[in-house]
Formats: C-alpha cells, structure tokens, sequence
C-alpha cells in the first residue's frame, strides 16, 4: 500500500489504520519510513513500549529522530537508559528542553509548580516544547496502548493528530502489557529499572509514585490529582 506524501484523508487514515490493525510492528514501522522518510519522527521517555518500538525501528531506518523531552525532572535511571539504548543501537536522539529553565520557572511560577499546578508544569516542560520539536514532520511515531488508560482505549494505529497536523502512528495499539513485557524478556533489551522498584509508569520524578500491587499501571502518575495525561497525546 503506499500513498503519495500529502496529507491523507479521514477516509485514507481510516482505511490504512483497519489495514494495518492485524500486521506486525515491523510492517507498520516499515510502511511508515517508506511513507514519511525524512520528515518522520519518534517520541519517546524510554518507557518500556518505547524499548520495544525502538527495537523494531533501529533494525529498519536506526537514525529516525527520537525526540525526548527533557523537561529538568527526569529519573536518573531514564537519563542512564536513554544513553545506555543510543549506544546500544545507534539512535539519533534529540533531546528537546523547555524555554524556562527549571530555575527560571520557580522564579516565575514559584517552587514545586508540578504540585500547585500540574497542568501548568507540563505544559511549559513538556506541551509546548514538543509542539516546536514536531514542526516540519509529517508523522509522529508514539509507542501508545489502549489498555494504557481511558484516554487511549480509542486511538487507532494509524491516525491524524489535528493539534499537530500530521499523521500519528501507534504500532502498539492493540497490544498488552504483558506483550510487551514478553517481548522485552524474550530479547533480552534494556529496560529503566524503576520498574524492578515498583513502578508501573514512568513520567517525571515528582509526579510519579510506585503503585500498590494490582493497582493500574498509570495509578502512580500524579498521584492525588485527577489527571491521567501530561497534555502532549490528547
């Protein structure tokens, strides 16, 4: 299947996502390249999708951008896996700040932001220095699941992102959690070792708590607040 490089219909992207529903993420990874090479590109905190993501990437276009938003609050331990997977596999990662430093921000907005307002911080970290690393490409790589939250159960593997006009491709969509962990055991990839702590989703160190056993993945993501997004996949 392949369509030339302008902006597809609803119909297009619909067609193409029922297409792609049922194929393997190599396929899809492989269709996208094809499709959106140079204007293509990756997002990712190295959470334990992006791995499996990356994984398939590398093997097929390796120096695709992947931007990561550095927003001043990272874990030590994404930092480490983020150089740990670029020597690995040879990534072009493209690490995007924010305008305010985190030492400008508390001089604006005050101390501790992420807990006065959550939406605010991400906002500044994390919203508006993606909407400048995503201008100039076509499509967008997101290693999302439906069963991730409520705010994902619709998204298609292939869909349009009207806030960014582009295309956004999902090649994980449909799987599990436990896919993934199955994947990442059997070949062995590097993973961030918060996981082996507790967590079940990493964001940023502040707003991100282990989660009781059972619990949702996500629950440990701004805990006490109701808030299940940072903003930059809505």
């Amino acid at each position: 299947m392949n369509i030339e490089q302008e902006r597809l219909s609803e119909f297009e992207i619909k067609q193409l996502s029922r297409h792609f529903e049922s194929r393997g993420v190599a396929e899809v990874l492989e269709w996208a390249v094809e499709q959106f090479t140079p204007r293509l590109v990756m997002t990712s905190n190295f959470g334990a999708e992006g791995v499996v993501v990356i994984d398939h990437l590398a093997r097929i276009a390796p120096q695709t951008p992947i931007i990561y938003l550095e927003t001043g609050f990272q874990f030590a331990e994404t930092d480490q896996l983020k150089d740990q997977l670029r020597e690995r596999y040879g990534l072009n990662v493209v690490e995007q700040r924010a305008e305010l430093s985190v030492r400008e921000q508390n001089r604006i907005h005050g101390e501790k932001l992420y807990e006065r307002d959550p939406d605010l911080c991400c906002r500044i970290r994390k919203v508006e220095p993606l909407n400048q690393a995503l201008k100039g490409h076509d499509a967008w790589i997101a290693a999302l699941r439906r069963d991730q939250s409520p705010t994902r159960a619709n998204i298609g593997v292939i869909e349009w992102n009207a806030r960014h006009s582009l295309v956004k491709i999902n090649p994980l969509a449909a799987w599990t959690r436990r896919e993934v962990w199955d994947y990442i055991v059997k070949n062995d990839l590097p993973y961030n070792r918060l996981y082996d702590e507790g967590y079940a989703s990493i964001g940023c160190a502040p707003c991100t708590r282990r989660v009781a056993f059972g619990a949702h993945e996500r629950s440990g993501r701004w805990d006490g607040e109701k808030k299940l997004e940072c903003g930059i996949h809505l």
